[in-house]
């Protein structure tokens, strides 16, 4: 029987976690790496690798392994204890480019003419089509139809031409445009590197004797590694048995260039990670605080849609003085790979995944925090549910602004065009198909009649009680950042 996985078109959905490790005691590390990857499991769920070597082995030899599915369904003790090696990358994966198959898994394993590289890529290029064409039309035979096969062979490709192959993705960073975080290994080194705009996040964490490259500091807690210090957007690393070293040479001159994608506060991170010097749980609480302040009612009890909805939720809560409860549980073993019944039953699917506790909500009336409205199907289905349960009620307060532009470079809705918004369709229908940039920019304005008209229907179209957008100024002091340094551009459409 063949397996679908349940892609809910409402959901954001992050590309993937990656997580680089270099023992110079000469253990073996693809343990680690398993622990590690189950941290980021929330990165990706449609599948997951580890390819490990051993830096005082025959030079080149890499044993991998990747398959489909979560960490723990992939991976068995068997498996893990065949992985020899001090040196590795793993992987987890939610495609944004390339279909889900086992040969788009990571971590790529590439054998070329200087040896061997093995590659873990978190993110997505605006240019990999171009980039691929010229790579076939030079006789590049690709395995895989994913952006990470592209930077592969392009690191490969200059690696014949430098001396080192830290050199080779320094000249390769020169050509990709995207976002995008690489843990690279090589038979004697780690490499790890970070878009120009620091789009996505990679930190150092370091354990005795070892050395670590992850997309979340999470992760270091899960294995006892303590956090050493963030990648700087566009620094490229290189860890060997020497120590760490860095190039500074892709920075931006002008830090105020910069744009950290704002959504990894919001929703893409687990609420226990610390990016660039800011606590994702502290952005989420305080952005629960704003919105309490920003967009009070009267209610019974304030909730949170699981699992980055809890922490703006109580912050919610502790700043209205209103009481925090629980009015869902989650099934944690469904992740995205289980059997849909019907392509008809997607109520029955978010039903599985998430049940309301009727004894919570019964007769009240419901504040409920989203991290965010990107189609409004599943907030609709979800928010249905609580009426059934006996809500009085139901009060949305996402904790983001209204998505008015599809995001160019992470594809987080997997959209393949802006109507996929509620927000767009909503505008389309009262403008029509041309709609000018000022006017979209009146509609972006919270303070403006035709913002508030805007959502006054996407209140209406999925029955809510009442409905108010955290601001995106508030969303701004929320994390803490000059907003220079953060990408604004799904609200404001800003680049």
């Amino acid at each position: 029987m063949e397996e679908k996985r349940l892609l809910n078109p409402d959901e954001l959905h992050e590309e993937c976690g990656v997580f680089g490790m270099y023992d110079f005691d000469g253990n073996d590390v693809a343990s680690e790496i398993y622990y590690g990857l189950f941290a980021l499991q929330h990165r990706g769920q449609e599948s997951c690798g580890i390819a490990v070597s051993d830096t005082e082995g025959p030079k080149g030899k890499v044993d991998a392994y990747k398959g489909m599915g979560l960490c723990n369904e992939v991976f068995t003790p068997d498996i893990l204890e065949g992985l020899h090696g001090n040196i590795g990358v793993g992987h987890v994966r939610y495609s944004t480019a390339g279909s889900s198959t086992r040969e788009n898994a990571q971590p790529l394993v590439l054998n070329y003419v200087k040896g061997t590289l093995a590659l873990a890529h978190n993110g997505n290029l605006v240019n990999a089509p171009e980039l691929r064409r010229e790579l076939e039309y030079n006789g590049a035979i690709f395995q895989t139809t994913i952006d990470s096969e592209v930077i592969a062979y392009h690191i490969a490709r200059e690696r014949v031409r430098t001396s080192s192959v830290e050199e080779a993705v320094a000249n390769a960073m020169k050509k990709i445009k995207g976002a995008y975080s690489l843990v690279i290994m090589s038979p004697r080194k780690m490499i790890g590197a970070r878009d120009p705009f620091g789009f996505k996040p990679l930190c150092i964490g370091k354990k005795e004797n070892a050395y670590i490259l992850v997309s979340e500091s999470c992760a270091l807690a899960t294995i006892d590694a303590e956090f050493v210090r963030d990648v700087e957007p566009g620094e490229i690393v290189t860890i060997t048995k020497d120590g760490i070293r860095s190039d500074k040479s892709m920075c931006l001159p002008d830090a105020k260039k910069q744009a950290r994608c704002v959504f990894e506060y919001i929703y893409f991170a687990r609420p226990d990670s610390v990016f660039d010097g800011v606590s994702v749980y502290h952005s989420r609480l305080h952005a629960g605080r704003c919105l309490a302040i920003d967009s009070p009612v009267d209610a019974d009890i304030v909730v949170g849609v699981p699992e980055s909805g809890n922490a703006a939720a109580l912050g919610y809560s502790m700043e209205s003085g209103i009481p925090y409860g629980t009015a869902f549980v989650k099934n944690s073993y469904v992740g995205r790979t289980f059997i849909k019944p019907k392509q008809s039953s997607r109520e029955s699917a978010v039903r599985i995944k998430l049940n309301v506790l009727k004894e919570a909500v019964a007769g009240k009336r419901v504040i409920m925090i989203d991290d965010s409205i990107v189609r409004g199907t599943q907030l609709g289905e979800t928010t249905e549910f609580l009426y059934q349960s006996g809500a009085r009620e139901v009060h949305i307060r996402p904790a983001c602004p209204p998505l008015l532009f599809g995001c160019k470079y992470l594809n987080f809705s997997r959209s393949n065009s802006d109507l996929d918004l509620i927000t767009r369709r909503i505008i389309r229908e009262r403008e029509g198909d041309n709609v000018s940039p000022e006017l979209l920019a009146d509609y972006a304005n919270p303070d403006s009649q035709n913002y508030k008209e805007m959502v006054e229907e996407i209140r209406r179209r999925l029955n809510f009680t009442s409905l108010k957008f955290h601001r995106l100024d508030d969303l701004i002091e929320s994390i803490g950042l000059p907003r220079e340094r953060l990408c604004t551009y799904c609200w404001d459409g800003k680049e």
